[in-house]
């Protein structure tokens, strides 16, 4: 078990606009320490994505979470083989789930994976703020996670998983890994955020 490494102490990432450094200082890294996560530690990030909005108050995530070796070695077959080349070193492993209906009137809830991301992202910038990797996938075998997990597939929708531990030395990663192992950039804004009308890239 590894020491988990510092905090970086600068980021790559710089914003056309001032904005709090906790945005870019969050990313997804694939080098992660298998050094086990407190329980109050666990409970913090739950406890933040507890506090996330949500449409009508609906609150519709379901996280499900492995941080022992009895129940790690149960939901380390979700993760797709791609993703298990990093995956499997994370002491904490979260699967996301969103509510498809009202659970009262039974209608469609719209904005239930909205809601769901709201969560995810208050749980990763907690994690951040703790000094953790926070790392959500999309690949995984979500048709297993039902029976896996023991969630209705009826009443909910595979969302994700979430690799969480603090940083390693990306020497941890294999080799093809390890050179990718840098904070990505983003889109610029013109590209998404438009005003009055969205104006398709053709017509620009």
């Amino acid at each position: 078990m590894e020491k988990p490494t510092p905090k970086d102490s600068f980021s790559l990432r710089v914003p056309d606009v001032e904005i709090d450094p906790m945005f870019l200082e969050r990313w997804s890294r694939r080098s992660i320490s298998d050094a086990p996560l407190s329980r109050d530690i666990v409970r913090a990030l739950f406890e933040a994505a507890r506090w996330a909005p949500s449409a009508s108050n609906s609150q519709p995530w379901l996280f499900v979470y492995a941080n022992d070796p009895e129940t790690l070695a149960n939901v380390r077959e979700l993760i797709r083989p791609s993703n298990q080349r990093w995956a499997l070193r994370a002491p904490l492993l979260v699967f996301v789930f969103a509510r498809k209906f009202d659970p009262e009137t039974r209608q469609p809830l719209r904005t239930g994976a909205f809601d769901t991301g709201a969560a995810w992202f208050s749980l990763a910038l907690q994690g951040a703020k703790l000094g953790l990797v926070t790392h959500a996938m999309g690949g995984i075998h979500h048709e297993k996670t039902f029976d896996v997990l023991g969630v209705p597939e009826s009443e909910f929708e595979s969302m994700a998983a979430i690799a969480i531990g603090y940083p390693a030395a990306k020497d941890v990663l294999p080799e093809d890994l390890a050179n990718r192992e840098t904070p990505s950039q983003r889109k610029p804004q013109h590209e998404f955020a438009f005003h009055g009308r969205y104006v398709p890239p053709a017509a620009r």
